[in-house]
């Protein structure tokens, strides 16, 4: 990111300018940036229009619009001063080429990852005008004051945090230097003089002032002036405590710097001294004789304190002119932030979606050469699917969004407030009726809060589909059809300028060159035109200027005069608009007959605004592709007009009229059900989607715990065949150390091995004795009758193999086995193994 700053202070000490240049995208100004906010002009660069040079036919859209008010909605987001002024004058700039657009909106989203993974810093901690005379001062060698070096330490503190934010993102995930691009490069390339941020700690205080510590000079002169303060006070006490005359009214008073003592204002006192100043609503200050010397040399100790301070604050100066370079770059890059981030928390507070914004030529060109890929495909169905000059899912009013929740908010604030005030009237002693009354009215509070956040504003759905390039939308007054052209217009405008566009879902609009708009009633009394001339004085205005990448929004076409002449008149117009005028064109009408355009040409698409006939009122959403039909004689009806009445009018309205209200009513309730079947499939979509991804959750949770629990038993497994095998390992030793020594020798190991065992578990000692024991079956005698004669628990057996007698402790008949004790050994032995 290129980066070139101009402060022009010497011509003009109100004259500065910012200028920020990009090599990847054209900024918002044209070929740079440059912001104008009282001292800082900001001129285009280039011969493009500025905001007040162009058409007024785009002003007047613009006005119609709202504009103006969602540029300042969007400008209070913004920290500082200067951000909001620049921010206003950028959103104000519509002449941004596409490329400049795609540059905002990448840094409007780079802004939104900041915030979101909390990188971003807040700005309001910067007084842009302290540090603008700061810079300037530094400029001409001037001393800066306090204040304004920690407004300059400030800045820089920002900066280096910003930069330690991003440094930290990058350093655990590489891919987030992608992700706050171009935002990344903009602060990693700031140079941050850490000298001055420690110098300015060093000799300023958080208030500003100078600290004592910042030269020995200023030390002594303040340790000057409080003596001489602390010797003037105790002198003027003992002057008063000393007066003959009643002193009760005499007190230690200052005037411009000087000790005095004020009395009443014809009050005698009994010393001399020199009146300072004297007024019958204040009294006399009078400054004794005797203390005109003290007097004299504080005012020489705070001017040595104000000599010093100078010095101190000069030195900062110096360091800053040294540079002044780099905080001139930090400060443009801090704006340009604060106007950057202002968008992205605009976009946030209000749930914005990240536009897709493209070039109509661009998706010409695509479709003209997927076309026989789309022909194959079944993908009509999906509104994402489809090829769309326009995709507006849920998008909601800007303003009126805005309205709603700050209503939201305060009624939030009411009830706070109203909770605040029952615990304060619960004290004892309040007046329980007044309690009572206070609790109603929370009751009713709370009820509107909870009504407010069930009844949002009504988000409308515009889907444009790409061969169409003009929109009649019908339907009954205050139906929300003027409101559905505002917020197609804002949201076009909100995407050129780098603003997420206030839609629940992924939008995708067209970038337009100019947004014109006639709505409402354009009557002019100054130039004699009716409300039917003043319409078609800035339709015809819309019809010059608008081009093929144009929006041009009409509001009740061919109104305001003969029905059956502004019908004739508004097809002509909107068939004009649908050959050359524009990229895309939105109307509304009451004229039957627009809806008939979209049967004679493929250009045109009926939409209407529904109608709740059982409540008698509307809906406010939108319905593609359904032309309105007539209600009035409907809703008389059930209002209760005559029935001979409705019935006359429905004989003069014809029965032919009749018929295509009813075909168009019976596709009305189609496409009703149709959209009802589409949301239920999408939600059923959604939950099986839901469902999947929980299965999916649970096999690898179920695969991750077998793969766990099988390796646990391996190495169970593992560890007791280790066990075993050194089990086996010392009695196959034992078994070959008892077979090689004699008898008397055996009966000594047999000893030492018991006493061994003993200190072993039972288990152990049986599980370790049995294999050894059955080891020795070499050692068997020849089977016989008596030795297979089953003993009794109780009984003395003995043991060949230990050539010892053994206490029978337990018989198992069926496996042939007993339990043994031999000594101080448990064994379990099979019946061919002892002699009875």
């Amino acid at each position: 990111m290129l980066l070139s700053l101009s402060l022009l202070l010497n011509s003009s000490p109100s004259f500065s300018t910012i200028a920020f240049a990009s090599p990847k995208f054209h900024s918002v100004f044209g070929q740079s940036i440059r912001f104008k906010v009282h001292a800082f002009l900001n001129k285009p660069l280039d011969s493009r229009a500025a905001p007040s040079d162009q058409p007024s036919v785009l002003l007047d859209s613009l006005r119609v619009l709202e504009w103006d008010k969602l540029c300042d909605c969007v400008a209070n987001f913004a920290g500082t001063s200067l951000g909001k002024e620049a921010l206003k004058e950028q959103l104000g700039y519509l002449n941004q080429t596409f490329e400049d657009s795609l540059g905002l909106l990448e840094e409007t989203n780079a802004a939104v990852e900041m915030n979101k993974y909390g990188a971003m810093v807040d700005f309001n901690g910067i007084d842009i005008e302290l540090v603008k005379i700061a810079i300037r001062s530094a400029r001409r060698g001037l001393p800066v004051s306090g204040t304004e070096a920690m407004n300059i330490l400030a800045l820089l503190q920002v900066a280096e945090m910003l930069h330690s934010n991003v440094k930290a993102a990058i350093k655990q995930d590489t891919e987030w230097y992608q992700r706050f691009m171009p935002i990344t490069e903009m602060i990693l390339e700031l140079t941050i003089s850490r000298s001055l941020v420690r110098l300015i700690q060093q000799l300023v205080d958080e208030d500003g002032s100078v600290k004592d510590s910042a030269s020995f000079a200023l030390k002594q002169s303040r340790d000057q002036v409080r003596l001489l303060e602390r010797k003037l006070y105790q002198f003027m006490e003992s002057i008063i405590r000393n007066g003959t005359e009643e002193t009760s009214s005499m007190e230690v008073s200052e005037i411009d710097g000087r000790w005095c003592i004020r009395a009443g204002f014809d009050q005698q006192t009994s010393f001399g001294g020199l009146l300072l100043s004297s007024a019958s609503g204040t009294g006399s200050f009078v400054e004794p004789i005797s203390a005109v010397p003290l007097n004299d040399a504080l005012q020489q100790a705070k001017a040595s304190v104000s000599k010093a301070e100078a010095d101190v604050l000069l030195m900062i100066t110096k360091k800053m002119k040294k540079e002044i370079d780099y905080i001139e770059s930090i400060f443009s890059v801090m704006v340009k932030l604060d106007v950057i981030n202002a968008r992205a928390r605009y976009s946030l507070a209000f749930g914005g979606a990240f536009p897709n914004l493209f070039l109509q030529q661009e998706l010409d060109s695509f479709v003209a050469t997927d076309a026989s890929l789309n022909a194959r495909t079944s993908g009509a169905l999906h509104p994402t699917r489809k090829k769309w000059t326009m995709y507006l899912p849920k998008a909601y009013h800007p303003l009126l969004l805005q309205k709603h929740q700050q209503a939201l908010q305060k009624a939030m604030k009411d009830v706070k407030n109203a909770n605040v005030e029952i615990r304060r009237r619960k004290r004892p002693g309040e007046n329980i009726t007044l309690e009572k009354e206070t609790n109603v009215n929370l009751q009713s509070l709370e009820a509107k809060v909870a009504r407010m956040k069930e009844e949002p504003p009504v988000p409308v759905d515009i889907c444009v589909a790409h061969n169409t390039r003009v929109l009649v939308i019908t339907g009954p007054n205050t139906g929300g059809k003027t409101i559905c052209l505002k917020t197609v217009g804002l949201a076009a405008l909100m995407a050129k300028s780098g603003l997420y566009v206030l839609a629940s879902e992924s939008v995708k609009i067209p970038w337009f060159d100019f947004v014109f708009a006639d709505i409402g009633d354009e009557q002019s009394l100054s130039q004699s035109l009716s409300t039917f001339s003043g319409h078609l004085k800035q339709i015809s205005k819309i019809r010059s200027h608008s081009t093929n990448m144009s929006l041009v929004l009409l509001d009740e076409v061919g109104a305001g005069t003969n029905p059956l002449e502004g019908a004739a008149l508004g097809m002509s117009l909107l068939e004009s608009f649908a050959e050359s005028g524009s990229l895309l064109t939105i109307a509304t009408t009451h004229h039957g007959e627009l809806k008939t355009l979209k049967y004679s040409n493929h250009a045109f698409e009926n939409a209407c605004m529904e109608f709740d006939e059982m409540k008698l009122k509307p809906t406010y959403r939108i319905l593609l592709g359904i032309p309105g039909l007539s209600n009035a004689i409907n809703i008389a009806e059930r209002l209760g007009i005559p029935d001979v009445i409705v019935y006359k009018a429905r004989e003069l309205y014809g029965a032919a009229s009749a018929e295509i209200n009813e075909v168009i009513l019976d596709m009305e309730r189609f496409k009703q059900n149709f959209h009802e079947q589409v949301r239920e499939s999408q939600r059923l979509l959604k939950l099986t989607k839901d469902l999947h991804h929980k299965l999916l959750i649970a096999r690898k949770n179920l695969k991750e715990h077998n793969i766990s629990l099988r390796w646990r038993k391996v190495q169970e497994i593992s560890n007791a065949a280790a066990v075993a095998r050194s089990s086996i390992q010392r009695s196959a030793r034992q078994y070959r150390a008892i077979c090689s020594q004699p008898s008397q020798k055996i009966l000594e190991t047999n000893g030492h091995s018991s006493t061994v065992k003993c200190e072993a578990k039972e288990e152990s000692e049986i599980s370790e004795a049995t294999p050894a024991v059955s080891s020795a079956s070499t050692l068997r005698l020849p089977v016989s009758a008596e030795r297979r004669k089953l003993p009794n628990v109780g009984d003395s057996v003995r043991v060949p193999s230990l050539n010892k007698q053994a206490l029978v402790l337990k018989v198992d008949p069926s496996r042939e086995e007993l339990l043994v004790q031999a000594g101080n050994m448990k064994l379990k032995l099979k019946l061919t193994d002892v002699l009875t």
